[in-house]
């Protein structure tokens, strides 16, 4: 049987104790406050608790961890999403249509931009951030951008890497300030705006996804990256996600000690992977 390998994780107020093969896949896991083990791999069962037993304090309880992943077909270049442009999405809703003559109308009559003048003011956010973050390739990272979910919508990036997997979502306000507390987020003092509930739960989802076809924990963080802003004042006490203007997303780089990186390449591999967020 091979020898295991134990590693220390500590993030998001979990302590825990990973049993993993030479490769990185982690075959279990102790919850070094509740004693519990997790069992990724039963065929590891085992070898895993007497790894584990060391480090245990007391009696400890074990539960079955995530089912053995299913696999993806061999990927092909229709389906890869490293070929994405920053603003794919949107660039592609412009070229395929706009809005009709009553849309536009009606936008006027409300003083409200069109809907066109709204994607193309997010197409250039959308760009503007995608090039901060294809920097962070330089540091070992991986970059996706435009990475569609079902009902007609995507996740602005993706970065994975060795800091853990990151859902980003741009907003362009240019010239406005923003206020954001635990939940709800403010431009130029107007009407409460859910961009943070939404961000969580479009993280939520990317997780599911990544974890499902992965085997083992997944971090997903959800990102807003504000762009061309005059200000940006976070109040929040208890925000779940991370706030930055678009040139603060360096801060992301030095990050690490959450996955390793046979995890790294796995997780790229899935996400890359346009039909594995068929059911996102």
């Amino acid at each position: 049987m091979e020898e295991l390998r134990i590693t220390s994780w500590k993030r998001f107020g979990h302590d825990r104790l990973y049993a993993n093969l030479a490769d990185g896949t982690a075959v279990a896991w102790l919850d070094r406050r509740s004693g519990e083990v997790t069992i990724v791999e039963p065929k590891y069962r085992q070898a895993a608790l007497d790894a584990l037993a060391p480090h245990m304090h007391g009696p400890s309880t074990t539960k079955p961890g995530l089912p053995a992943a299913p696999q993806l077909p061999p990927l092909s270049p229709e389906f890869d999403l490293a070929s994405n442009a920053p603003g794919t999405a949107l660039r592609d809703r412009l070229n395929k249509s706009g809005p009709t003559l009553a849309e536009r109308t009606l936008a006027w009559l409300m003083r409200r931009p069109s809907p066109m003048q709204s994607w193309r003011t997010g197409l250039a956010g959308e760009k503007r951030v995608g090039s901060e973050l294809n920097r962070l390739t330089r540091q070992g990272w991986h970059v996706l951008h435009a990475v569609p979910l079902p009902r007609d919508v995507d996740v602005d990036h993706l970065l994975i890497g060795p800091g853990g997997v990151f859902s980003i979502n741009t907003k362009n306000h240019q010239g406005k300030a923003i206020w954001v507390g635990d939940d709800m987020i403010r431009v130029n003092r107007g009407k409460p705006q859910p961009y943070a509930i939404k961000s969580r739960a479009e993280a939520k989802r990317v997780q599911r996804v990544l974890e499902t076809y992965s085997g083992f924990a997944v971090p997903v963080q959800p990102v807003l990256v504000f762009v061309g802003v005059s200000e940006l004042n976070v109040v929040a006490t208890q925000l779940a996600v991370r706030v930055y203007r678009e040139r603060e997303v360096s801060a992301l780089g030095p990050l690490s000690g959450v996955l390793d990186q046979s995890q790294v390449q796995h997780v790229y591999g899935v996400a890359r992977d346009r039909r594995a967020w068929l059911d996102a």
